[in-house]
């Protein structure tokens, strides 16, 4: 029951947005089927903790302690976004950058995209998990478009480009697997359900299966925007709206993640190698370095944060990479906190530049005079993502360090190495945006900044006590994956 509400919320919602999303309480209408859709989330989580994995739909959908988390994140991002956006999209079109009828394309597509997430973390097939990520690019292109400048239009299109060409080594990667298990499981859709893969996995072809993973790492590595697939990722988070660039941060690449995760636990089992793991260590750390290395280069303030992202999701893809029940729970640790850590910054970013009238960096001066909630929700949000203690982003890097130290001294240099320079490039150009001198006025609207300070004070709890329930949680998932 809960999956049908999960999916058929935010479905029903794209539905009715789609003909009354340029209304006067469309905005409202909005939170109103994110906030439903939390609910049902939350009611699924409470349901798996208790109950254990569920098989759904004639075994069409499956939740377990792994993507129940994501899924229950995802709402919850989903929620404080459409939270945010209420008065961001609101100002946007009195400045008239959106007319009546993109902001109605934006409120459907908005809850479009979140039911490819959802759809993407709770679908037992593996095919179905591949076209809900290709109906994720598409809603994504037309959020990223929304503006219709020649910067926002060919950031769309590269982002079509190249997660078009990813996607579809990620269809042939789903080819090999379905191939590798048809001669177990015989033709038909069970040999493309994971649980059915994840029972036969000891005796499925190791060859078929290191080869299939190349192809999913690469194709579903590009939505995350590992290097070198990342070249799209700056200019979607640069060019759409500011909401979308805080879901894209926040769940996208977390799902996208999560499909590479669920085909690694596979390959393990059938190859009973290294060879997964070290793919990806491999991407993880060079798109943590490479990343880090771009963060100083950079002038637009979306641009700096989306190489943040590039980052962390190294940190998190090198996590997960290592194995092992501590290096799993601290990515999914990480996974947690750098979604709601980011998010909070797109929206302090998204009402300081509607301030200032611009993205770039020298033009955003002295935000904690000018309005004190968005300079120190930015201020803490900045010092939470540099991983400085007692945030909860400290106590997954320290379990990431800590254990790449263990049992993979030869990664050491580099993860710190990258830390310490994204820490110096961001610090140095985020204390004279919140300090500084300035004359901009105020916003027309109050800014929704109720979201940034719910998200950090999760954050906050997480670096000085993760309640039993959630760390037993993070365990479960972490044995399942490790």
């Amino acid at each position: 029951m809960e999956i049908l509400v999960i999916l058929g919320a935010p479905l029903a919602g794209a539905v009715l947005l789609a003909s009354i999303g340029e209304r006067e309480h469309a905005p409202e209408i909005n939170v109103g089927v994110c906030l439903v859709t939390f609910v049902a989330a939350v009611a699924l989580t409470v349901r798996v903790i208790g109950e254990g994995p569920l098989l759904v739909a004639d075994k069409l959908f499956f939740v377990d302690s792994f993507n129940v988390f994501l899924i229950a994140l995802t709402a919850f991002v989903g929620l404080t976004t459409s939270i945010f956006s209420r008065p961001y999209m609101r100002i946007e079109q009195e400045l008239g950058h959106l007319t009546p009828a993109r902001l109605r394309l934006y409120h459907s597509m908005y809850q479009l995209f979140n039911f490819t997430m959802l759809l993407a973390l709770s679908t037992n097939n593996m095919g179905l998990l591949w076209v809900a990520m290709e109906a994720a690019t598409l809603t994504t292109v037309l959020l990223i478009s929304l503006y219709r400048t020649p910067a926002s239009l060919e950031a769309a299109w590269k982002y079509f480009i190249l997660c078009g060409v990813g996607i579809a080594q990620a269809l042939f990667g789903t080819i090999l697997l379905y191939f590798a298990a048809e001669k177990l499981l015989g033709a038909g859709g069970n040999a493309l359900l994971w649980t059915e893969l994840n029972n036969v996995k000891g005796d499925l072809e190791p060859t078929v299966l290191s080869l299939a993973f190349v192809f999913l790492l690469v194709g579903y590595g590009t939505k995350v925007g590992l290097v070198p697939l990342h070249n799209w990722l700056p200019d979607a988070h640069a060019e759409g709206p500011t909401p979308v660039s805080a879901v894209l941060s926040g769940l996208l690449l977390n799902v996208a993640l999560y499909a590479v995760v669920r085909c690694k636990v596979l390959v393990e089992g059938s190859v009973h190698t290294s060879f997964a793991r070290s793919l990806m260590m491999g991407f993880g750390l060079l798109s943590l370095v490479v990343a880090s290395l771009l963060l100083l280069r950079q002038k637009d303030i979306k641009r700096l944060f989306a190489y943040s992202s590039i980052e962390h999701m190294g940190i998190i893809t090198f996590a997960f990479g290592m194995g092992g029940p501590i290096a799993s729970f601290a990515g999914l640790l990480h996974m947690t906190v750098h979604s709601l850590t980011k998010s909070a910054i797109f929206f302090t970013v998204g009402h300081a530049t509607q301030k200032a009238g611009t993205q770039l960096m020298d033009g955003i001066r002295g935000l904690v005079t000018i309005s004190p909630l968005i300079g120190w929700g930015l201020a803490l949000g900045t010092l939470a993502i540099l991983g400085m203690p007692p945030f909860g982003v400290f106590a997954s890097e320290f379990l990431v360090l800590t254990t790449a130290i263990h049992e993979q001294p030869w990664a050491t240099p580099l993860l710190l190495g990258g830390l310490a320079i994204s820490f110096a490039a961001i610090f140095s150009r985020i204390q004279p945006m919140v300090f500084g001198e300035t004359t901009v006025k105020r916003l027309p609207h109050r800014p929704a900044m109720i979201p940034v300070f719910v998200h950090l004070g999760i954050v906050l709890m997480l670096g000085l006590w993760i309640p039993p329930f959630l760390a037993d949680w993070y365990r479960q998932a972490a044995r399942l994956i490790g």
